[in-house]
């Protein structure tokens, strides 16, 4: 793993992946539309040298989380892969690949193992989908990690570069993930 206390800020891409973004039952094609933002802020973040996350679900059939909400993302399939726009940036300097079996991210453990060692992490935009269920569990768990740590951090979720499946249906779930993100202290953000 790279010398994590060099970084000072933090871009987390969550599950930006074939299952949700391009084929099985919880993908959803308009979730592309957050990939030209997505993109943006990627090279922002090489430019600087900053550290990239790429949070991929992660599933075997048995998961808790596959009887809970069908089968999705299991391991070895295309579904688990991150989506053709983004890959060669998983591949890049400054990133890693974090694989997680829940819907927040910060029980993946290497997720947790990279945050204790990123002591000088003061910053962390995240984008990505669900905005409802991975980006708000995963976005919530972060702000009271760093809380129970007596860590000053900035989280900021770009709203312009998340999305959900079936969202149009699903907005009350959206506005009140955004609004329980707001009041953990978490910024929520647009490009103007």
């Amino acid at each position: 793993m790279k010398n994590l206390k060099l970084y000072r800020k933090a871009l987390v891409i969550v599950d930006m992946i074939n299952g949700f973004v391009r084929e099985g039952n919880m993908h959803d094609y308009r979730i592309a539309r957050t990939i030209p933002r997505q993109l943006e802020l990627i090279k922002e973040y090489q430019e600087i040298e900053g550290l990239i996350l790429f949070v991929k679900d992660a599933h075997t059939k048995d998961s808790t989380e596959v009887a809970q909400l069908g089968e999705h993302a299991l391991i070895g399939t295309s579904e688990q892969e991150v989506i053709e726009e983004l890959r060669d940036y998983e591949k890049a300097d400054h990133t890693l690949s974090i694989l997680k079996n829940s819907t927040s991210f910060m029980e993946a453990p290497k997720m947790r193992e990279v945050l204790r060692k990123a002591t000088n992490l003061r910053e962390v935009d995240i984008v990505g989908c669900c905005t409802d269920i991975c980006v708000c569990n995963g976005a919530i768990g972060m702000a009271n990690y760093f809380d129970q740590q007596n860590r000053p951090l900035t989280i900021r979720v770009h709203q312009d570069a998340v999305a959900t499946y079936n969202e149009e249906k699903r907005k009350n779930y959206v506005d009140a993930a955004y609004l329980l993100m707001e009041r953990q202290g978490i910024q929520l953000v647009k490009k103007i």
